[in-house]
């Protein structure tokens, strides 16, 4: 792949966050300063669905260039994800967590 490609997938060929990848951590950073519903401002912003977001933004805490350009919102979101993969897991095995 060469590297406008990743650049129009949002990802950095060179080690460094593209701007959707830097857009997405802002926002993260700072959604709910947005009116109303936090999907509507992700429709609004970046031109897709919630749940495609979603998948893009877990994708992108997964880096380590995203883990150095804001290193307490990554470790929060990854805790974050962490811990909801462990209560549906527990949730489908019966274990009241």
């Amino acid at each position: 792949m060469d590297a406008q490609r990743h650049e129009e997938q949002g990802r950095s060929t060179d080690g460094v966050l593209a701007t959707r990848d830097r857009e997405i951590l802002a926002f993260e950073r700072q959604w709910w300063k947005y009116a109303g519903a936090k999907e509507q401002a992700i429709k609004e912003l970046f031109d897709m669905s919630a749940t495609r977001y979603y998948q893009v933004l877990n994708a992108l805490i997964d880096t380590q260039e995203a883990l150095e350009a804001d290193p307490m919102l990554v470790k929060r979101l990854r805790r974050l994800r962490a811990s909801r993969q462990r209560a549906r897991s527990a949730r489908r095995l019966g274990i009241n967590v």
